[in-house]
């Protein structure tokens, strides 16, 4: 029921009688309606907002565009239900031409002006509308649905003929106007629109919306098609763009410049691929962690990482901060291995830690295939393919070996050489929590598991032992390569990485296995790696022809071995000392360490994670080495032999020079005005600076200016000199700072007539800055101490002058 100011609103601009307003609204009372205004005011044009200015003249547009003839015998009754019909159907909104003249008069008696005219998607057709090539039902078949009493609906199939379905059609409408009161869902041929319609007239106007909507669908595609078009030619006129000649680049640029314009050797050097940035592959390993983390709400997942890795940035991850690099030197926070770990501490470590390590593993697996040849990658491919061991990343190195490895068989595909699909091999992972394993699975098909590191240095031979044991020892699983991902810092003493480092020997292949040791880039994980890569060339290596032996002064009987043939792959291109590990053990202070950096394109998870949405792009340092099982080293220059040719350069060579024998940049090079300084670590085991000037060679000079960290220097240079690294002071190096080398401390005892006293000589003095602020807290204290001082005399002095006034008293009483 309506009452006075809703029928007030639902006229504007309008004067009703009480009968009008009785025959629209049975339940109006008039007798009551006297006592309450219900005569509409027409609105002033004055006080007319310009939403009902709008409304007006949208009114009077439609006004025009009605039906003009009235339909014959067309009775009150009919004209309202067909204006209510038309209300719910439409809304707000009124198709062209839908009422005629008196429908329209009551419409907007009732209702007011409508807004507009109806757009296909006011009635749904674009929710509806079915364009694509599969169709739910055959072309010849329709269904009708009819609304029985109860409230239920009865399927009416018919058959559309080929010719005539238009027809059958329109017969349709008309039964269904023939029957009033119910409602019926027509079926159009299927691939088209599904209309709903009570009447003829309802039906006939949703199919011209129907058509309204397609031609601007037809439109809308043509306008895609024209801007794809577009699109394509646009990027077809950049990369013709991008292989004219480069200009001069910039350092930080993300792509490198041209290759023609460097010497060939300067290109098999690079550090870097053709681009700087890495690219996380999407689909082996963006989508799939997504997916998982889309089960959490991501700042649970933040802040479970910063608990697990070190806070805010995640400093104990693979990935170090810029600014935290001077703060505590620790491992990975998180490590695969652990055995316990809750549900949000796995969606941490996939989210904090996969990333970077990634990266860090593609990074080195590129440059040791470099160094090794495809020749040895290719073999194993086509011999049955090599087993691989990822302990430490949590199945990041094993996604990058996957990218490496299809590279290498594609190569093989396209020589014709191999049919196969996917490559041969065989992949294993060390995850200690099940939760953590049910989440790698989910982007590691065809993997091994393995809750801890085999252990086959106390397993023993089984063979002649034992009675169940056989004549012939049981075979041992052994990899091709194993990545070890920060397994040796979180392992404080010597003798636990000396274990460690023992039992990824015993998994390594004897015959040209590779061991790739990685920690994060700070003076401690650099360490670690240092103390490995001295243990295998002392232990387990022998040394190479020309070149010193690196016997240790005191050999621990408990973990000497046979020694055998090996080389390090990379990064030193020396077999000797470390430059930059001369004294073994922790050194204070140490300056220079051999690190290494790669960028890469964050995902919106990491960079959620780490709390900077708005950045993609990410670096990750890390120290590394990677060592060969088995096979000596191809050369067989000394070192000092192959520093001398490389600072003679390569330039005129006609055959390439064998890479592992050049020097590698272990900082980023010093461009100034005609010359660049470059800091080099030879294969002499000595770090120096070499001057490459313009006058030496204009495209020696070219290419020292593109150069980058990690690079191999094949041009030479003009002039070199030592220098000495900044290994720090050493656990105990006799400083005075630190208390020792100092004058021996004296005490002397002296007894007096007060007592017995001590006095140390040449004790350490207290040391304080001279400054303001301590003059300032010395006056303080010096005038607090003299007012006490004051206090303490005149207490004392009033204590006396009691004490001769209690004496006086006395003796007068005697």
């Amino acid at each position: 029921m309506l009452s006075a100011r809703g029928i007030r609103n639902a006229c504007p601009g309008r004067n009703l009688s009480t009968s009008v307003i009785a025959t629209l609204f049975p339940t109006f009372n008039p007798s009551s309606a006297r006592t309450q205004a219900f005569s509409c005011s027409r609105f002033s044009q004055t006080n007319r907002s310009p939403a009902i200015t709008q409304a007006f003249s949208t009114s009077r547009c439609l006004r025009q565009e009605v039906a003009a003839t009235p339909t014959p015998g067309q009775s009150a009754e009919e004209i309202e239900q067909v204006v209510r019909d038309a209300k719910q159907r439409f809304r707000d909104t009124l198709p062209k031409g839908y009422l005629n003249q008196e429908e329209y008069a009551l419409y907007e008696r009732l209702y007011g002006p409508p807004l507009r005219e109806t757009l296909p998607e006011d009635v749904g057709i674009d929710t509806h509308a079915d364009m694509g090539p599969q169709s739910p039902r055959s072309d010849e078949e329709g269904t009708i649905i009819r609304e029985l009493d109860g409230g239920e609906f009865e399927e009416i199939p018919y058959q559309i003929p080929r010719e005539e379905g238009e027809e059958v059609s329109a017969e349709v409408s008309e039964e269904l106007v023939e029957e009033p009161g119910s409602e019926y869902l027509a079926h159009r041929a299927p691939g088209y629109v599904d209309l709903v319609a009570r009447n003829q007239r309802e039906y006939d106007a949703l199919q011209r919306l129907a058509q309204d909507f397609e031609i601007s669908q037809k439109k809308q595609r043509e306008e895609e098609n024209k801007a794809a078009v577009k699109e394509e030619e646009e990027q077809e006129r950049q990369v013709e763009e991008a292989q004219a000649w480069p200009e001069e680049e910039d350092y930080n640029q993300r792509e490198l410049a041209d290759v023609r314009r460097f010497h060939p050797f300067s290109v098999e050097g690079r550090f870097y691929d053709d681009l700087v940035e890495l690219v996380l592959p999407r689909d082996q390993l963006i989508s799939p962690i997504r997916e998982l983390l889309d089960r959490t709400h991501i700042d649970h997942v933040k802040k479970a990482a910063e608990v697990a890795f070190g806070g805010s940035g995640l400093p104990n991850s693979p990935a170090t901060p810029s600014w935290n690099k001077t703060g505590p030197m620790q491992g990975v926070g998180l490590p695969a291995d652990q055995r316990h770990m809750t549900e949000i501490e796995a969606d941490a470590f996939i989210a904090g830690s996969l990333p970077p390590a990634y990266a860090s593993s593609m990074s080195i697996l590129r440059e040791v295939r470099k160094r090794v040849g495809s020749e040895w990658l290719q073999s194993k491919l086509k011999s049955g393919g090599l087993n691989v061991l990822d302990a430490g990343s949590g199945g990041a190195g094993l996604v990058a070996w996957e990218e490496i490895i299809r590279a290498e068989w594609a190569l093989l595909k396209d020589k014709g050489e191999v049919r196969a699909a996917d490559p041969p091999g065989k992949k294993s992972v060390v995850v200690g929590s099940d939760r953590l394993r049910h989440r790698v699975k989910e982007f590691l098909e065809n993997t091994t598991f393995l809750p801890r590191l085999p252990d086959y240095e106390h397993s023993g031979e089984m063979r002649g032992v034992h009675l169940d044991a056989g004549d012939k020892p049981q075979q041992r699983k052994s990899y091709d390569v194993i990545i070890a991902s920060h397994l040796f810092l979180g392992q404080e003493q010597d003798h636990y990485r000396q274990a460690v480092l023992n039992n990824l020997w015993s998994l390594l292949n004897k015959d040209g296995g590779i061991l790739i040791v990685v920690e994060k880039a700070h003076p401690r994980g650099f360490e670690a790696v240092a103390h490995v890569r001295e243990t295998v060339l002392k232990q387990f290596l022998q040394p190479q022809s020309g070149e010193p032996d690196n016997v240790p002064e005191k050999p621990n009987p408990a973990f000497q071995r046979e020694r055998e043939p090996g080389h390090i792959v990379a990064p030193c291109t020396t077999q000797g000392v470390c430059p930059m590990y001369q004294i073994p053990g922790k050194s204070r202070g140490r300056k220079d360490f051999c690190s290494f950096n790669q960028r890469f394109v964050r995902p919106n998870f990491y960079s959620r994670v780490l709390g900077s949405g708005q950045h993609n792009q990410g670096d990750v340092d890390f120290s590394y080495v990677a060592i060969r099982r088995g096979v000596a080293k191809k050369s067989p220059l000394t070192g000092k032999e192959a520093t001398l040719s490389a600072f003679k350069g390569f330039e005129t060579a006609d055959e390439m020079p064998d890479m592992g024998t050049l020097p590698r940049l272990v900082m980023r090079p010093l461009k100034r005005k005609g010359h660049v300084t470059l800091d080099l670590c030879t294969p002499e085991g000595r770090l120096e600076r070499w001057t490459v000037p313009k006058s030496f060679s204009k495209l020696a000079y070219h290419d020292a200016r593109k150069s980058r960290w990690g690079d191999l220097w094949a041009l030479g240079a003009k002039t070199r000199v030592a220098r000495e690294a900044r290994a720090g002071r050493g656990p105990d190096d006799g400083g005075k700072r630190a208390g020792q080398g100092a004058k021996p401390r004296r005490v002397e005892i002296t007894m007096g007539p007060g007592g017995i006293s001590a006095g140390e000589k040449n004790a350490p003095r207290e040391r304080r800055a001279n400054n303001r602020k301590n003059k300032k807290q010395d006056l303080i204290k010096e005038l607090m101490e003299a007012e006490e001082e004051e206090e303490r005399i005149i207490e004392k002095q009033m204590d006396e002058e009691v004490e001769e006034e209690i004496k006086r008293e006395d003796r007068k009483r005697r």
